[in-house]
């Protein structure tokens, strides 16, 4: 068993793949419209494991709340780095961090995307 996608629902899929594509430099894979006429769109890192987003106009996103997607996390090669670089290139939301977290062995930073999912940057960290 392995981990394929997570599917997201977003609000402008445009806007969405300017901040993961453009922003955090993942690679666009694949682009459907499905059967219930949402736009789907595959986002991958260097591992196969992908991210799915999803829009449909009208589609009604919800209340945004971490009570039932906390975060996402995505591994980075300097968090302090990515944090700075990212608030200066986009409209993304400090959330929390940059800080090191022991028991994760890495240094993380909580930031949001368009829709204010948050997302963990996460550098992996030996000497923690």
């Amino acid at each position: 068993m392995d981990v394929i996608h997570s599917a997201i629902w977003v609000s402008d899929i445009d806007e969405t793949l300017d901040f993961y594509v453009g922003a955090l430099g993942l690679e666009k894979t694949n682009e459907f419209v499905g059967g219930d006429d949402a736009r789907n769109v595959y986002v991958r890192g260097e591992s196969d494991a992908e991210i799915q987003f999803k829009h449909k106009p009208g589609h009604d996103l919800g209340e945004q709340t971490r009570a039932r997607f906390d975060h996402l996390a995505l591994e980075v090669d300097d968090t302090d780095a990515e944090v700075e670089r990212l608030q200066e290139d986009t409209e993304t939301e400090l959330l929390r961090g940059p800080l090191d977290s022991t028991g994760a062995s890495a240094r993380v930073a909580f930031i949001t995307d368009p829709d204010g999912h948050v997302i963990e940057l996460v550098e992996p960290r030996e000497d923690l």
